[in-house]
């Protein structure tokens, strides 16, 4: 076990994953459940944020109240899958700032190819939350991660639904500064480079494509 791993073992993630995993759940349910376990993550993962006393006046009294320290928290979408997650996130923090990077695995070479990114300003001063539902082979993770920390980034965490070990072992060694955050450890890879046993291709499901 990774020291910089965090397996989310809550029991209402680990019920609503396996609905996930099931092959006849629909392209609807699908949607709704990843967005809702996107929620449970983001409390999980959000859970040290640092805090700061302000005095505000209750009906009854004024008292010194706990707010959120800092810049406004910043997640970044790995397209295209990452946006199911997002979704859920942005139901829990819907004042964060939010960017995305567009990455594809090469089917030859599994090498991340990137074709998009946009993120938003001051991004140094942000916690930066990276979140794509498969951690696999790593590569695009990593690579995703690489271009954050070349944008500025300095404080990052990935999150996933998924995590394969050849994954975790790969985005460990590129970043292991970057703690990995996922509510469960699969098998292995195919030699597709799928999960096993997995819940298949997590972007399909989300939007209802082959």
């Amino acid at each position: 076990m990774h020291e910089n791993l965090h397996v989310i073992d809550h029991p209402l993630v680990q019920h609503k994953l396996s609905l996930m995993r099931k092959k006849s759940t629909s392209t609807h349910n699908f949607r709704t459940l990843i967005r809702e376990v996107g929620t449970l993550l983001a409390y999980e993962v959000t859970k040290d944020l640092p805090l700061i006393y302000q005095e505000i006046e209750t009906p009854l009294m004024k008292m010194d109240a706990p707010f959120l320290e800092g810049k406004k928290l910043c997640l970044v979408s790995i397209l295209r899958a990452g946006n199911g997650l997002l979704d859920g996130f942005m139901d829990l923090v819907p004042s964060a700032r939010v960017g995305h990077i567009g990455l594809y695995r090469d089917p030859e070479t599994l090498v991340a190819v990137e074709y998009y990114m946009k993120l938003p300003d001051l991004i140094n001063q942000r916690l930066v939350l990276a979140l794509d539902p498969m951690l696999a082979t790593g590569h695009s993770s990593a690579a995703a991660v690489t271009r954050l920390k070349e944008n500025g980034a300095e404080n990052i965490r990935f999150v996933s639904l998924l995590s394969a070990p050849e994954g975790i072992e790969y985005f460990s060694k590129a970043h292991p500064d970057v703690p990995i955050y996922t509510a469960a450890v699969d098998e292995k890879l195919n030699e597709h480079a799928y999960i096993l046993p997995g819940l298949g291709d997590a972007g399909d499901r989300i939007f209802g494509t082959k």
